[in-house]
């Protein structure tokens, strides 16, 4: 539908142009630049093509879509360092935009395929948060998303809703989006974090 290929958009764009500022932010030259703003917008889906037994080969069928990307990378290199400062204070927003309609769109693909709900789970969490770590371990970073932020949690809450049935029609899936989208800025406006355990600080002990 419509609605979804304007939120792809939007998500290409956001993931295409992190991609390419963290490149900028390691000295990456112009190709790392390129390299990383595309993994960062479609490896999440290629990875969930794979495991989803949909043909890797869909990616070149996208080539409006890699066509914005490669544009939103271009005009990202270009712009002048204060602009590109001003626009990462809404990174978060737009990067919860491609999140949510990433993670919905992977969901729908297992869905469409008839895949149990744990596919659908995979499948929503590869397609909107496969990206983000792929270039962070091209970065040589530790992936945000599984240390640092409630992240690819949301994800997985769109895998279950839609895997379960409970966001099926076009409101129903427009809500889902939106609520994504809430529980992801609300996260990182509250700095809510999963749980975790380090050894770092034992270390020293004994």
């Amino acid at each position: 539908m419509d609605w979804v290929l304007y939120m792809s958009v939007i998500g290409t764009i956001a993931f295409a142009a992190s991609g390419a500022i963290v490149a900028m932010e390691e000295d990456y030259d112009i190709l790392g630049v390129y390299v990383l703003g595309l993994v960062t917008a479609f490896g999440g889906g290629v990875v969930r093509n794979l495991l989803i037994g949909v043909p890797v080969t869909m990616l070149w069928e996208q080539g409006m879509l890699l066509k914005i990307a490669l544009l939103a990378m271009t005009l990202i290199f270009l712009l002048p360092s204060i602009w590109i400062q001003r626009w990462r204070t809404w990174e978060s927003f737009f990067d919860a935009i491609g999140l949510a309609a990433f993670s919905i769109q992977g969901a729908l693909y297992a869905v469409t395929m008839q895949h149990p709900l744990s596919a659908c789970i995979v499948a929503a969490m590869l397609t909107g948060a496969g990206g983000g770590i792929i270039r962070d371990v091209l970065a040589r970073r530790k992936p945000l998303v599984l240390r640092d932020e409630i992240y690819a949690g949301w994800s997985i809450l769109a895998g279950i809703c839609i895997g379960l049935g409970f966001a099926r029609s076009t409101m129903e899936i427009v809500v889902l989006f939106l609520v994504v989208i809430t529980m992801r800025m609300l996260s990182v406006h509250f700095k809510w974090r999963l749980p975790k355990r380090s050894f770092q600080r034992m270390g020293g002990t004994g």
